[in-house]
């Protein structure tokens, strides 16, 4: 159903079931999969295309033009997968032409109230970002990513599955997956047991992430704890394992 008072293009393309509320205004190119609602007063812009079952709070706009001064009104796009909640004035920015192209979201996110993604960000499945994080440009997060609120994340960086990044922390360098981090300039401080476990984690591999952590994090050096767990039998440990040795020197 679209409320009279919306503003929607006529080249927009709407799926079956699609809500649109008052003063929503959908631009013209825009793909909106069947089942989404628009709220009032949110924008899609051109560019984007949405999946299915998509939310849109007011004052939400997706899409927006990147704030990048080299960005010289190049056709770059916003592709969101399904079943994201995006909450009251969250932004999130298309690609540039120098960096892809393209800003990426996944499918069940949910992004709370302020939350901004900058252009060309890749963002991986079942994110929660809480009130007012921040991303900076070209940022990648992996899946079950969780932040709480206040989060500020520098540009370029990747934050590995499942890590948690703790309220008001101030990231400015890689997070590795599945642990802890907080503070002002954000290091590591814990493995993330709760993310793990309400992610599905085995409670062996968690086990095994323990000792992994603490041989790695605890006694070091990191990058020779890393290199020994490279080829343990436990998927996770191999994973947190490469993305330590990943991870540029600093």
């Amino acid at each position: 159903m679209i409320d009279p008072a919306a503003r929607v293009a006529p080249g927009a393309r709407l799926g079956e079931r699609v809500e649109v509320g008052p003063f929503a205004v959908i631009e013209d190119g825009v793909v909106v999969g069947a089942g989404t609602r628009i709220e009032a007063h949110a924008m899609v812009r051109r560019g984007s295309s949405l999946g299915v079952d998509n939310v849109v709070h007011p004052f939400a706009v997706l899409g927006g033009e990147p704030q990048d001064r080299r960005h010289a009104g190049e056709p770059t796009t916003l592709e969101i997968g399904d079943g994201n909640v995006f909450r009251e004035h969250v932004t999130v920015h298309r690609g540039t032409a120098h960096g892809g192209g393209v800003t990426r979201i996944g499918s069940h996110g949910l992004f709370m109230v302020g939350a901004h993604v900058a252009h060309d960000c890749q963002i991986g499945d079942a994110v929660i970002l809480a009130n007012a994080t921040l991303l900076g440009g070209h940022v990648t997060l992996g899946a079950h990513v969780v932040t709480g609120g206040g989060v500020a994340l520098a540009p370029f960086l990747r934050v590995g599955e499942r890590a948690f990044l703790a309220g008001g922390a101030m990231v400015e360098r890689d997070v590795p997956p599945f642990v802890i981090a907080a503070g002002d300039r954000a290091r590591v401080r814990a493995l993330n047991k709760v993310g793990l476990r309400r992610s599905g984690v085995p409670e062996a591999s968690i086990t095994r992430l323990e000792a992994a952590f603490v041989a790695i994090f605890r006694k070091g050096p990191r990058s020779l704890a890393a290199a020994a767990l490279g080829d343990d039998d436990d998927p996770f440990v191999r994973a947190l394992a490469a993305a330590v040795l990943a991870a540029p020197s600093r």
